[in-house]
């Protein structure tokens, strides 16, 4: 999608129009979550009134299934009767909703253009996004996604989520630690779906010619995280308590997300290649809110799936891992797959090896992403299996401690990323 091509529809310009100007924005990309939306709308409409009573607030949910149903189910919310139950008074400045489609192609990402354009036509001062399945959302999310940026001038709120151990392996394993040791910031949820946001950060976003592929769909989070962080806009966390919403096993649900987070993140490693090669360490980011010790419920994992996922895999990955891995890589991996069950377990520093191993290839598959990724997928699923057999005895804060061991990890072996990186460089200019 060309940057200046719209997402918006005709008649969402045209209701934006007649609502002309609203201070809070508040986005909710949408897909056939009828069964949830109305819990989501409900709680921001009340947060908005209990902590910004004197400020116009809109909600627009970007639907990329149908909108009509979505409309309805919405249409008997009994906003008031929630007013009335959270003791708060009919605040003086009323939030409307807006429903619509949008253009462009089909994903969370152009979803998500659709709402930084509203936030343009409308002059909002302050915007979020939450996720359209969320069962754990509270109004105060809105607080702390909102004020950050109205009240302290922040450009880019991420969530700091207390999840269970087996929820988020994609941010675990991959997202969060390469996120920290390439770019130097403790960003804990680096792709998590509820964010907040200034005016500012969706224009910068909106003119960059990086919207299509895995932007447009699952990998438009890191994205921003990636371009917030590099553009030097304000960024801090917010606490919002336990995350619940549909769960996902890694074995089954999660390849597609997989595919664009991991394509995006290797696409920026290239894209700003000139400055993560000079970072050294981290550093911690702020975070607001009040943390607590809930548990959120188990997310289940079919380890067994997991490992034989990935042993299914080596014939057809062979070939493309002993190009791509280092060889002392390469051989502990046909180790691993040859383990009994019971003594299965991808090393850590191999994991991360393979990591570097697949970004540094990544730029000689770009006209091709899917034949790279689809060859770590398999890999992923092995380190996946082997957290988990690891973590079994181990409650959230243990497994929290271990993660943050493990990204140090990644970050101890950045040299070896970076010397592969530059010969790797040096090859491709002949």
């Amino acid at each position: 999608m060309n940057p200046k091509t719209s997402a918006l529809t005709e008649d969402a310009r045209k209701d934006l129009k007649k609502i002309r100007e609203a201070e809070i924005l508040i986005g909710i990309p949408s897909y056939q979550s009828v069964h949830s939306i109305g819990r989501v709308v409900k709680a921001c409409l009340v947060g908005l009134a209990k902590y910004f009573p004197d400020k116009r607030g809109l909600i627009f949910i970007s639907e990329g299934g149908d909108a009509v149903a979505v409309s309805e189910t919405l249409r008997d919310l009994s906003v008031e009767e929630a007013f009335d139950q959270n003791m708060i008074t009919v605040p003086k400045a009323r939030s409307e909703v807006l429903v619509t489609d949008y253009r462009g192609i089909p994903g969370k990402g152009t979803a998500i253009k659709a709402i930084f354009e509203a936030a343009g036509r409308i002059g909002a001062r302050a915007c979020a996004v939450l996720d359209s399945d969320l069962q754990s959302i509270s109004p105060e999310w809105v607080q702390l996604l909102i004020a950050p940026v109205l009240v302290k001038g922040f450009g880019f709120v991420t969530p700091y989520y207390s999840r269970h151990k087996y929820d988020g392996t994609i941010t675990n394993l991959i997202a969060y630690p390469m996120t920290r040791a390439l770019y130097g910031r403790r960003v804990r949820q680096p792709i998590g779906g509820d964010f907040g946001f200034s005016p500012q950060l969706a224009e910068s976003l909106l003119k960059k010619e990086f919207w299509n592929g895995s932007v447009a769909r699952f990998g438009i989070d890191i994205w921003m995280t990636t371009v917030a962080i590099k553009e030097g806009f304000k960024i801090c966390q917010s606490f919002l308590g336990a995350k619940i919403h549909d769960e996902k096993d890694p074995g089954r649900d999660l390849a597609p997300m997989f595919l664009q987070v991991v394509g995006t993140l290797f696409a920026l490693t290239r894209r700003y290649e000139s400055e993560w090669i000079h970072v050294l360490g981290s550093r911690p980011t702020a975070i607001f809110g009040f943390e607590t010790e809930l548990s959120p419920r188990p997310v289940p994992v079919d380890v067994e799936n997991l490992k034989r996922s990935f042993r299914e895999a080596v014939p057809s990955y062979r070939t493309e891992w002993q190009d791509i891995l280092e060889p002392g890589n390469y051989y502990k991996l046909m180790e691993v797959c040859e383990e009994q069950d019971r003594y299965f377990e991808l090393p850590f520093e191999v994991w991360v090896k393979s990591i570097y191993d697949f970004a540094v290839a990544y730029p000689a598959y770009e006209g091709n992403p899917e034949t790279i990724l689809a060859a770590l997928l398999p890999i992923y699923y092995a380190a996946v299996a082997s957290f988990v057999v690891k973590t079994k005895e181990m409650d959230n804060r243990r497994v929290e401690e271990l993660i943050n061991r493990q990204c140090e990890t990644f970050e101890n072996l950045k040299p070896y990323l970076i010397q592969r990186w530059e010969a790797a460089s040096q090859k491709r200019r002949g």
